[in-house]
């Protein structure tokens, strides 16, 4: 696995690059405080599928236009973008609007900025719908409603995925890999 330390503007991000070189290239996004190993089980089953995996070290501090910059400097022209937690929050806010350079979105723990939360609080009542497929995982930590509430900020194909476990990557790791490679599939 190569690491690569990615400079924008006045911060940096290390991103672990590993699998297969192909045309498909998922970027994974942990949540605040994940252990920067939390994806590899995850990535080694994706590799397995002829998929490229991008994993953020850290996402302190990442917001879109940091994201982009990341995938420019990694030459990265399109990608599938998984997230879970503050990582999904951030994934919901990079592939908004018109479908373009992010190709599908699988994200746990949290559910559109948009749309109201378990506690009915609204996070970000500007973030643009999605136009691409999105896929929804409902854990511990994310009620089926909330998930089901943000389907209505999804112009693409949505589904909602059961997961009973706290932290889906390092409990699910198969479970996530799966929902991963179905959407990175054109079937």
């Amino acid at each position: 696995m190569e690491s690569r330390r990615i400079a924008v503007g006045d911060r940096a991000w290390t991103v672990r690059v590993d699998g297969p070189e192909s045309r498909h290239t998922v970027l994974l996004l942990p949540d605040a405080g994940d252990p920067v190993d939390v994806y590899d089980q995850v990535a080694a089953r994706l590799h397995t599928s002829d998929l490229r995996t991008l994993a953020v070290e850290s996402v302190e501090g990442l917001d879109p236009p940091a994201v982009h910059a990341i995938l420019d400097q990694l030459g990265v022209p399109y990608t599938h973008v998984a997230g879970r937690g503050a990582g999904a929050a951030v994934a919901w806010q990079t592939c908004s609007g018109p479908f373009g350079r992010f190709i599908s979105l699988v994200v746990a723990d949290r559910g559109h900025p948009a749309s109201p939360d378990a506690d009915g609080a609204v996070d970000d009542p500007g973030c643009r719908p999605l136009e691409l497929p999105v896929t929804v995982l409902v854990t511990k930590r994310l009620p089926r409603t909330v998930a089901d509430g943000s389907g209505r900020f999804v112009y693409g194909e949505f589904r909602v995925v059961q997961v009973d476990v706290d932290n889906v990557a390092a409990e699910a790791a198969h479970e996530l890999a799966t929902e991963i490679v179905l959407r990175t599939s054109l079937w």
